[in-house]
């Protein structure tokens, strides 16, 4: 079916193909999680504790504020499982420079083993995928992903790259 007016073909947004998109990102991300999953399972750890040592790794020194703001949950949520990583000794808090009421957060070397052997299995996953898929599908995947995140997350990602270097 295409729109005579725009001449795009639009059969892509049929209900039976948006299901099957909401499907592939369901068994996409179970894909995804999996192998981390079973690695955090071995330290009792679920995938809060995941994207904790995630963000605070790719930003060393993120304070517990913007932490909270990149994860969109609770104080409670996190005081739990950040207070379980600091006390096993995985991520390490210090005061801030400036404001000695800030705390800011980093990886201990053993939260940056964790941390890689996590993210190495979802690298390897997302790279194979990559390749297989070829440049324009990486970047027609990277706009379809970037039209399901909220506008917040969505401009730090386009507003001068700013993800992609490490600044959430």
């Amino acid at each position: 079916m295409t729109d005579i007016k725009s001449g795009v073909n639009l059969l892509f947004l049929r209900e039976e193909e948006l299901r099957q998109g909401i499907e592939l990102l369901y068994f996409a991300y179970r894909g995804f999680t999996e192998e981390p999953d079973a690695i955090l399972a071995e330290y009792g750890f679920g995938r809060a504790h995941h994207r904790v040592i995630y963000f605070v790794g790719r930003r060393p020194g993120i304070t517990v504020s913007e932490l909270l703001s990149t994860l969109c949950i609770t104080k409670q949520s996190l005081s739990r499982v950040l207070g379980q990583l600091i006390k096993e000794g995985f991520i390490t808090q210090r005061p801030g420079a400036r404001d000695r009421r800030q705390r800011l957060l980093e990886l201990t070397a053993k939260g940056i083993d964790l941390e890689r052997s996590l993210t190495e299995t979802q690298r390897a996953r997302i790279a194979q995928a990559y390749r297989a898929a070829g440049p324009d599908a990486v970047e027609g995947f990277r706009k379809v992903m970037l039209g399901l995140i909220g506008e917040t997350d969505r401009i730090s990602f386009t507003a001068g790259g700013t993800q992609a270097r490490g600044r959430y």
